[in-house]
């Protein structure tokens, strides 16, 4: 679930550089302090995990602009969890203007691994400054300086910039191009928009909204073409359903439950 999540979010930026110390604006009309989105992780009729994508009704500062907090919390259930116990928490300071990270964090619990990143960015400077700590004591144990393009994304923040987008403008077989940081990396990725289908989910029937990450070659996903996402074709763009054909099998995340969502999500039909 981890490295799908990371795929997934790598995707998700257009970006206009900032001048003088200004941030660029980007109209948000889609998301809201407040609003909690659960998923269902699992392999065909077997759950793996839960997961929940939730934006504190509270407003925080950062480099002294004003931010979403947003936070993404994976949990393996039953087998999985005896098997592999995982318990992630991946995090993000969105700037509530121009959409894009003053901070990410993630604390990785998974069987006996363990990792624990923060990771500030600086958008007037292009820079970001990635922090590891100790896995036992949680004490800085390394600080690495890295030069960024323009208003990058990490992979929390660019979920929601992506939710932004005017896909009205945006015509079947575009590729939106990306500028990411992730694990001490800068990404150039590229996100497919397929077009338009009608999906049944737990909740009911959804117009969506339907992307396609281009996927390098690796040894987790089948071909380029291996992952999709669904967002909800409407003002929210909430995402529904993520679908990864991977070598162990298909993988699928659906949503359970949209809570605090700032419009009325339109079913279909």
């Amino acid at each position: 679930m981890k490295k799908l999540l990371i795929f997934l979010a790598m995707g998700l930026s257009l970006a206009f550089s900032p001048e003088n110390g200004t941030y660029r604006e980007i109209p948000n009309d889609s998301f809201q302090p407040g609003e909690k989105l659960d998923y269902r992780v699992h392999y065909g009729l077997l759950n793996a995990a839960t997961a929940t994508m939730k934006i504190s009704k509270r407003i925080y500062y950062q480099n002294g602009r004003p931010c979403y907090k947003v936070d993404v919390h994976g949990k393996s259930v039953g087998i999985f969890d005896l098997i592999t116990r995982i318990r992630d928490n991946w995090g993000s300071y969105i700037d509530t203007t121009a959409i894009i990270p003053h901070q990410f964090y993630r604390n990785i619990e998974e069987g006996n691994y363990r990792k624990y990143e923060i990771v500030d960015f600086n958008h007037e400077t292009d820079i970001a400054v990635t922090t590891t700590l100790d896995k036992v004591t949680k004490q800085v144990k390394e600080k690495k300086e890295h030069k960024l393009a323009d208003n990058v994304q990490d992979m929390v923040s660019g979920y929601y910039y992506l939710r932004t987008i005017d896909f009205s403008a945006v015509e079947p077989g575009e590729v939106i191009s990306v500028d990411a940081f992730f694990d001490k990396e800068k990404y150039d990725f590229r996100v497919k928009f397929i077009g338009r289908e009608t999906i049944r989910t737990r909740m009911g029937k959804y117009k969506t909204l339907v992307l396609q990450p281009e996927m390098p070659d690796n040894k987790l996903f089948r071909g380029e073409n291996a992952i999709k996402v669904w967002l909800s074709d409407d003002l929210n763009k909430i995402p529904l359903k993520i679908k990864a054909e991977m070598f162990v099998g298909a993988v699928e995340i659906d949503i359970k439950k949209i809570n605090g969502q700032r419009h009325q999500t339109a079913k279909a039909g």
